[in-house]
C-alpha cells in the first residue's frame, strides 16, 4: 500500500535539524488518507510534527478491515526510486508483483522487503481467495546516497529472529536488536521490530542511545514510557535512551522503529525519493513514458498515472515541522 494520493505534495525531510538529542514523548496523531473508493489508512509519517525517524520516512497503518465480501487491497502498478518498502502484516495476505519478475504472497509476520534502488515498479493486491481481515503496516526506508542507485531487488523472509522475555515477544524485522540481526538487507544503522505484549506485561526493552526511536501502536492497550499509545498512533521518543519501559493493559501489538538520524537532505514526492527537482521531474517523465521503471506482468489493470508536479520548485531541506 503505497502513496496513492492524487494531490501529492512534496515532503522536504532529512538532515539533523529537528532530531531531538534527548529522550522525549511526542505523540503523533495520524492523518486519515483515502485509498480508492473504500480503503483508508492512518498516515503517521510524514507528519506535520515529524518527518523521519532514523531512515524511516513513511509509515501507514491500516485495518483491521473486514474484507470477507470485498476484493481487499488492490494497488495497481506504480513506481519507486531511492527507497526500500517494508510490508508487514498482522492479519491477511498480500500478493506482491514487481518489474524484476518477483511474485510472492506475504503473510502475517513475514518480511516483504523491496529495494527500489534506481528504479522499480510493483503492485500489491489481496489474493482472490483471502482471509476475512486485513491488518498491517506499510513503511519506507530512505536509501543513503551511496546506495540509492543500486540494482532493484525483492526479498522475502518468512523466518525472522525472535527475542523473548517474560511478557514480550519481539520479531526482528530489520536491523539489530538485543544481539539478534534480521536477514533483511539494511543500508543504514536501523531497527524495526514487531512487539507482541501479553496482558500485564511490564518490561524494559534495550535501546541504542545514539538512535532516535518511535513506537507505532498496532492493537491493544499499552503504555510506552508511561504514555498510553492507542492503535493507529505513534509516540516519537527522540535519542539518548538505553532502555524503553513498556506496560500492557491488554494483549497488545506495537512496532518499534529506530535508527541513526538520517543526515542527508531529501525530497520525497509521490513514490519517489530524490535529492533535486531535476531528479523528480525526470522520474515522472520516465514513468509516464513507460521507460526505466520496467513492467509489472500479471496484474489485471492499468498502471497508476503520476500526479502533477507542484508549480513551485522542489528543494531539499532539513527536517521541517
Amino acid at each position: 500500500m503505497s502513496n496513492l494520493e492524487r494531490e501529492a505534495a512534496p515532503s522536504l525531510c532529512g538532515g539533523r535539524g529537528f532530531v531531538v538529542a534527548e529522550p522525549v514523548r511526542e505523540l503523533l496523531s495520524p492523518r486519515h488518507v483515502k485509498l480508492g473508493e473504500s480503503s483508508e489508512v492512518r498516515r503517521l509519517l510524514p507528519n506535520l510534527g515529524r518527518r523521519m525517524v532514523g531512515a524511516w520516512c513513511f509509515v501507514d497503518h491500516y485495518g483491521p478491515d473486514d474484507i470477507a465480501d470485498e476484493p481487499g487491497m488492490q494497488v495497481p502498478p506504480h513506481p519507486h526510486m531511492g527507497l526500500q518498502t517494508v510490508s508487514w502484516l498482522h492479519e491477511g495476505e498480500v500478493l506482491h508483483r514487481d518489474s524484476t519478475g518477483s511474485l510472492q504472497t506475504i503473510r502475517p509476520r513475514e518480511l516483504g522487503l523491496m529495494t527500489s534502488g534506481r528504479a522499480i515498479s510493483h503492485s500489491e493486491e489481496s489474493p482472490r481467495s483471502h482471509a476475512r481481515f486485513l491488518h498491517g503496516a506499510q513503511l519506507w526506508v530512505a536509501l543513503p546516497d551511496g546506495h540509492r542507485h543500486t540494482d532493484p531487488r525483492f526479498e522475502h523472509h518468512a523466518d525472522l529472529p525472535v527475542v523473548t522475555a517474560p511478557g514480550v515477544k519481539a520479531t526482528l524485522i530489520l536491523g539489530d536488536l538485543d544481539g539478534a540481526t534480521s536477514p533483511g538487507t539494511a543500508y543504514t544503522p536501523i531497527v524495526g521490530a514487531d512487539l507482541a505484549l501479553t496482558r500485564g506485561a511490564d518490561v524494559r526493552l534495550p535501546l541504542e542511545p545514539d538512535f532516535e526511536y518511535a513506537v507505532l501502536s498496532m492493537s491493544g492497550e499499552a503504555h510506552v514510557d508511561g504514555v498510553p499509545v492507542l492503535p493507529g498512533s505513534m509516540l516519537y521518543l527522540g535519542c539518548g535512551r538505553s532502555e524503553l519501559p513498556l506496560r500492557a493493559e491488554s494483549d497488545a501489538g506495537l512496532m518499534l522503529l529506530g535508527g541513526e538520524p538520517f543526515e542527508e537532505e531529501l525530497i520525497m514526492f509521490w513514490n519517489w525519493i530524490g535529492r533535486s527537482q531535476d531528479e523528480i521531474v525526470q522520474a515522472r517523465r520516465d514513468w509516464m513514458e513507460g521507460s526505466r521503471f520496467g513492467e509489472v506482468k500479471g496484474y489485471d489493470g492499468a498502471p497508476l498515472p503520476a500526479p502533477e508536479l507542484p508549480p513551485t520548485p522542489l528543494k531539499p531541506r532539513a527536517r521541517v515541522r
